[in-house]
């Protein structure tokens, strides 16, 4: 009887219990939905109320080019990008038919790897009589036939055939005849044009995507800051393997912002130094913000650091949190690191001993081993050149050992940052052409 009493009393007490949860769902679902609960580093998802129901809707997007079911494209131009324009700028004939060095291979090189191929192009009064079809046919194909025997086919071709005067919805770089493309299937912000003229940038910046100007640099760069459409574009060059390889390995770009009840950092990065934001460094240190154009300059990247902290308790939230969002920007950008060198390592500079070794290998480790005697370099205490260093590590999952000697605490101080910043700069350099993970695992 005992027992079946005390067995009782726990079924109550379990019942009481459960009810009690019951009565509090409400509350914790209000609760859960707060902003305050949203994970502080994740992204690429949202977490949304069912309209006041016992549940939550967790809607998922995947940030990765290429990933499964996102859809993106390369719209190529044809004259002067895949074969050559002549004078009268009308390929009407075979033997007008010749292709732009290198374009063969690099469209060899760009299949395979999840874009559409689809070749857009303006044909100026195809079918009338200044251009009959009996005469841009049989270059045409002879170009897709050339192609074709190198394993590379479009798998869309869009013509528009009006002429400039026409105004017409469908020439470039209007979007007209690119319907199929812009109704939400392909995700053209992951997408580029490729083009030889300002027109094929606008109609990136028209499409929402990314443009590339296959044109010599200082003339491209004079092209399009005269046509506006600078800011559309995300590569100049007049090499096709250059294109190539800049399509193949993707944008090393990141913006990472981090907020907290102590600070706000926003960090751009651009690893391979190709941001128009250089030197945009704000702390509210000025020795800090001095150390990290040295990083910027001294690591060929493009950097800009907007940081607003608490400095009229201390410096150490400030400093603290920059190098924790550098560290996630320098992550981010590196992606999966297939190509990288992966390691780094900087010689004696600056009138002491500054080493600095550096492993983008997935494990964090850091060790130090410098010192000194004054308390501040400039505006910052130099006990916090250590906690940068080590909070860089732990948030770009690195191994990273430095040592420092010197008499001069100045030059011992800035003698790390670049040394720093010349083994990040050897680590996260790409190797021509190569396109593995630099780990026997296969994977970093």
């Amino acid at each position: 009887m005992k027992a079946w009493k005390k067995l009782s009393l726990s079924l109550i007490l379990l019942l009481a219990l459960a009810l009690a949860g019951c009565r509090n769902k409400s509350s914790n679902l209000t609760d859960f939905n707060r902003s305050v609960y949203t994970p502080e580093y994740a992204s690429g998802f949202d977490i949304k109320g069912a309209d006041g129901r016992q549940s939550v809707l967790l809607t998922v997007t995947n940030p990765w080019q290429g990933a499964e079911g996102v859809e993106t494209a390369l719209f190529i131009a044809r004259d002067g990008t895949v074969i050559a324009e002549p004078a009268d700028e009308q390929i009407d004939s075979l033997e007008k038919l010749a292709f732009v060095p290198g374009a063969i291979s690099a469209l060899k090189a760009l299949t395979g790897l999840g874009f559409d191929l689809v070749l857009a192009t303006n044909q100026d009064g195809l079918g009338t009589p200044s251009f009959p079809e009996d005469t841009f046919w049989p270059a045409h194909n002879k170009m897709l036939a050339t192609l074709g025997g190198e394993g590379v086919a479009f798998d869309d071709q869009l013509i528009d055939r009006t002429f400039e005067a026409d105004a017409a919805p469908t020439r470039k770089p209007r979007t007209g005849m690119f319907g199929r493309y812009t109704g939400g299937e392909y995700d053209l912000a992951a997408s580029y044009v490729i083009g030889d003229r300002a027109t094929d940038i606008l109609l990136a910046r028209n499409l929402g995507a990314r443009g590339i100007l296959l044109a010599p640099p200082a003339e491209g760069l004079r092209t399009l800051e005269e046509s506006g459409a600078a800011d559309a574009c995300a590569l100049v060059t007049d090499s096709w393997s250059e294109i190539a390889e800049f399509i193949r390995r993707g944008e090393r770009r990141t913006e990472i912002r981090r907020e907290t009840r102590e600070t706000q950092i926003t960090v751009r990065l651009d690893l391979d130094g190709r941001g128009d934001f250089n030197g945009q460094i704000s702390t509210g240190l000025r020795f800090l913000d001095h150390m990290l154009a040295q990083i910027a300059h001294h690591g060929g990247v493009a950097l800009a650091v907007d940081a607003r902290g608490d400095l009229d308790i201390d410096e150490h939230h400030t400093m603290e949190d920059v190098a924790i969002t550098l560290g996630e920007a320098v992550d981010r950008a590196l992606g999966a690191k297939a190509g990288i060198a992966r390691y780094g390592l900087a010689p004696p500079m600056d009138k002491c001993r500054a080493l600095t070794l550096l492993d983008f290998g997935g494990r964090i480790d850091f060790e130090w081993d410098a010192s000194f005697r004054r308390e501040r370099v400039g505006d910052v205490p130099t006990e916090m050149f250590r906690h940068f260093f080590h909070s860089f590590a732990c948030a770009a999952r690195c191994n990273l050992q430095i040592s420092a000697r010197g008499d001069n605490d100045h030059h011992k101080a800035e003698a790390v940052f670049k040394a720093f910043a010349r083994a990040l700069r050897m680590a996260v350099a790409h190797i021509p052409f190569d396109y593995t993970v630099p780990s026997s695992k296969g994977v970093l």
